[in-house]
């Protein structure tokens, strides 16, 4: 029986009594909060929007890193988000003691887990303290080590429900992560629509431009990302060296960090690039670096899905991108952007080419880029999470962990996968 002082207002029961209501206490758990080199990294962008935009009165929400402080905690305490940082090491068996002291000291209700160390950990502890778990999947790979595979095929029974990013991260946590498909939803994220959908007028962008020493007449590709192979950024130099050869006034720009720098930047050179390619390093105003593009550019190799994707298209620019999974869940060929075979330097160079020189339909596509990007809130995704933690923190524990089977998952929207 539920204990009194915890009941809380219900469609069943909207009025408790006397009861003396306490907010569910949700604690998001990742491994890191940021690749090495890189402030940019998608998880950390994702907690910044996601946990201010819970009902305080119903949600508090806290995060706990399993590694040390790094590059990006400056950004989230600034939000006021609550972070607790474990210090552990990768497989340090210590972490479950340590993350098992922050789940009893804030009395957390709900476990939602990011990453390959916080989704074992973090299953293992809601395993010893009845709590129910949510897997949340973000990487898009083909499978896990050997040593993943046997604590998946162990904590398989102590996962609530997956949530995965895209169709084929789907895959991944059926197939690699061996959890039941029944129990995997697909569910994708979203950007801070008043942010990115607000228009920009020309003097915020004509002011943008300048500040990247962008000529009247250069025609700006670019593109937001880690620069990690995953990313096919590579692609992007060589296309750039193909697209220059025929529209000269071509510009590009490369924000982000990663430990494919260095490489990057040597490509370039030794193509002679020079000023045509410009790295501009960590862009701490996203929305108005992307304002400055003529047309963002998506080269990547695979892909969960991109919150890169979510922001180009929300501020309606014409998109050039890869069909790497991910990218193609959400981008429909000659509609909303150009679809070009990915690891292709050549079909790159060219859609790119194509845009520049078609701009009544280069236009078009960023039109109902604009349209397809208002799908993809993140005010949107918080609400689900919400009625999700509040379907498992009533079901949960009462039915072993089988009752979310049995509800009605509709208000995901993307549907069971399977």
């Amino acid at each position: 029986m539920t204990d009194p002082r915890l009941r809380r207002p219900s469609a069943a029961n909207p009025d408790p009594g006397l009861a003396t209501f306490r907010r569910i206490n949700v604690l998001q758990v990742c491994d890191h909060l940021g690749w090495e080199g890189s402030r940019m990294h998608g998880v950390k962008r994702l907690f910044a929007w996601m946990i201010p935009r819970f009902d305080p009165a119903r949600y508090n929400v806290s995060l706990v890193s399993l590694r040390r402080k790094d590059v990006s905690e400056e950004t989230l305490e600034a939000l006021g988000i609550d972070i607790t940082y474990l210090h552990k090491s990768r497989f340090d068996p210590a972490t479950l003691t340590a993350l098992l002291k922050v789940i009893d000291r804030k009395q957390i209700d709900i476990l939602h887990l990011h990453g390959y160390g916080a989704t074992t950990f973090g299953r293992m502890a809601g395993m010893l303290r009845r709590l129910p778990t949510i897997l949340h999947e973000h990487a898009n790979l083909t499978d896990t080590p050997w040593y993943q595979k046997i604590a998946d095929r162990l904590l398989a029974p102590s996962t609530d429900i997956a949530i995965a990013v895209s169709k084929s991260t789907a895959d991944f946590v059926i197939n690699a992560r061996r959890i039941p498909s029944e129990r995997v939803k697909v569910v994708y994220l979203g950007v801070p629509l008043e942010e990115y959908t607000r228009r920009r007028t020309t003097d915020e962008i004509i002011a943008a431009r300048r500040e990247l020493s962008v000529l009247p007449d250069d025609f700006v590709c670019g593109t937001i990302t880690r620069l990690h192979e995953s990313k096919g950024n590579s692609y992007l130099v060589e296309a750039a060296a193909l697209v220059l050869k025929e529209r000269p006034n071509a510009r590009f720009f490369l924000f982000g960090e990663g430990p494919l720098g260095p490489a990057l930047e040597a490509q370039a050179e030794g193509l002679g690039l020079r000023d045509r390619f410009v790295f501009g390093g960590f862009a701490r105003d996203v929305a108005r670096v992307i304002s400055a593009f003529d047309l963002s550019v998506l080269p990547s190799l695979w892909e969960g899905t991109p919150l890169t994707v979510f922001e180009a298209l929300a501020m309606g620019k014409p998109i050039v991108a890869t069909d790497a999974d991910g990218l193609a869940d959400v981008l429909t060929h000659d509609v909303d952007a150009r679809i070009v075979p990915k690891r292709d330097a050549r079909a790159l160079a060219d859609a790119i080419i194509w845009m520049m020189d078609h701009p009544e339909a280069r236009s078009e596509l960023a039109g109902a880029a604009r349209v397809t990007g208002r799908q993809y809130d993140i005010a949107a995704f918080v609400r689900k999470m919400e009625r999700l933690y509040e379907l498992l923190h009533e079901v949960s524990r009462p039915t072993r962990r089988r009752g979310v089977l049995e509800a009605d998952l509709s208000f995901l929207d993307d549907g069971a996968y399977a």
